[in-house]
């Protein structure tokens, strides 16, 4: 008895419709990218476990897909490396595991090839990752993520261009209502400092992180639990609540954090990255200044981003920042470096949300020729050669076949137009040519019908 395929949990096939409008995206991104001189970069789907190991906390280590040595994988195990458990037994018979994200391969990348980069070096990758945690609704254990970085230069025009390539990837993809929230770290450790709660930022950082999940009270309750006073809490409360525009929020945190020499440098990076935004005279920046953006600030270190879509019920589909010791890890200190990714499954959810895929992104072939017999087969081919020498997107129905059965695929496909070829055509020139949405049809020449598709 034959057994019936199943896909593996947490990973999923994306049919020919759905890579329409992933590849749209993906495109967008891309133009944007290599408009600001960020260079492609892949790295392989496995990396060496000494690599992955350790860099994302004990949590992330537990997530990481292993990769049984190849041949005899039990060759190198004892029994008793069997009975000692499995940190005993996987390094005898694992060495790799599936890439769980894309900034680590990129650090080793930059340590392994510093000596031939040209510093800055600015890169985007676009590659899944994989990780081992338990599936749900827009969680999977293959997704894509889609990074770009400048490693090696504490610039903040490059904290000004990814405001501008948001800015710009949205409006490509024809998404108009949303908020790039900017914060700085140095900000959050002011705030701690002139709450008296100085040394407990991670603390003071993991609560607010959950603001929108629980609302103000109850971040507080988790300050209080964290061991941080009544006192300081009680202080945080104005400056959570803060709102008005940019500059008054600005100014209001100047007094606030007189005191705080790194809160004053948050706030000056702050000022300056606005600063030079201006050059760039776009209408609406969409940049909101967020007190309360923390983003689980385990290596951030400067400016922190977080983008969110209006009016939908889509959490945040792009975040990042600046980090000052991406390769520390492996042993080079102090290159500093910024970067953010789109969720691309995400960005995805909210365009079919608010329904804004463009038809170019839904349809693969612009025309499909239809045809009665051989003669006109035949003819048929010779207009397909035509069409396709200028670049239109055609084939022809390979079969012979009813008209109908061959509509019916122009309709299953999603093609846009049809031309219609019997023996009437053939001796009169004239083509049939179907507007398959409308239903319109027209007896045109083919010079006619390209001059026609090329205005499309």
């Amino acid at each position: 008895m034959s057994q019936k395929p199943t896909l593996p949990k947490g990973t999923r096939d994306f049919g020919p419709a759905q890579m329409g409008k992933r590849n749209f995206i993906f495109s967008a991104i891309k133009q944007v990218f290599e408009k600001y001189g960020f260079m492609p970069l892949e790295t392989p789907a496995m990396e060496n476990l000494s690599v992955l190991t350790g860099k994302y906390g004990d949590e992330g280590d537990q997530l990481l897909f292993k990769v049984l040595n190849s041949g005899d994988f039990l060759s190198k195990a004892k029994e008793t490396d069997f009975a000692a458990g499995s940190k005993q037994l996987l390094p005898k018979i694992s060495e790799k595991g599936l890439k769980y994200d894309l900034t680590v391969p990129f650090a080793r990348y930059v340590v392994m090839n510093r000596h031939d980069l040209a510093l800055p070096f600015k890169r985007y990758q676009i590659q899944p990752v994989w990780r081992a945690d338990r599936p749900q609704k827009g969680r999977y254990r293959e997704f894509y993520q889609c990074d770009a970085d400048v490693v090696g230069t504490n610039s903040l025009i490059c904290e000004t261009e990814i405001i501008l390539m948001i800015n710009e990837v949205f409006a490509k993809l024809g998404i108009k209502d949303f908020d790039i929230k900017i914060n700085h770290r140095k900000i959050l450790t002011g705030i701690t400092q002139a709450i008296g709660a100085t040394g407990k930022e991670s603390d003071f950082c993991v609560a607010i992180d959950k603001l929108d999940k629980i609302g103000i009270d109850k971040v507080l309750e988790e300050m209080k639990g964290r061991g941080i006073s009544e006192e300081a809490t009680q202080k945080a409360l104005p400056i959570l609540a803060l709102t008005g525009t940019i500059e008054e929020k600005i100014a209001h945190l100047k007094n606030i954090l007189q005191n705080s020499e790194e809160g004053l440098q948050g706030i000056k990076d702050l000022e300056e990255i606005l600063e030079t935004l201006k050059t760039f005279d776009l209408d609406q920046h969409h940049v909101d200044f967020d007190v309360t953006l923390a983003r689980g600030l385990s290596y951030y270190t400067g400016a922190i981003f977080e983008v969110k879509v209006n009016n939908v019920s889509i959490g945040s589909v792009s975040g990042g920042g600046r980090y000052d010791d991406l390769t520390g890890v492996f042993g080079v200190p102090d290159l500093s470096g910024v970067g953010f990714s789109f969720g691309v499954d995400r960005i995805y959810d909210v365009m079919e949300e608010l329904d804004i895929f463009p038809e170019e992104a839904r349809t693969s072939t612009e025309v499909l020729i239809i045809h009665f017999d051989d003669e006109s087969k035949k003819y048929g081919l010779s207009v397909l050669n035509q069409l396709r020498k200028v670049g239109i997107k055609s084939e022809i129905y390979p079969d012979s076949a009813k008209p109908k059965k061959q509509f019916d695929y122009a309709n299953k496909k999603n093609i846009s137009y049809t031309i219609v070829i019997g023996s009437d055509e053939i001796a009169t020139q004239k083509l049939s040519f179907k507007n398959m949405a409308s239903g319109q049809q027209e007896k045109l020449t083919l010079e006619e019908i390209l001059k026609q598709l090329s205005k499309h």
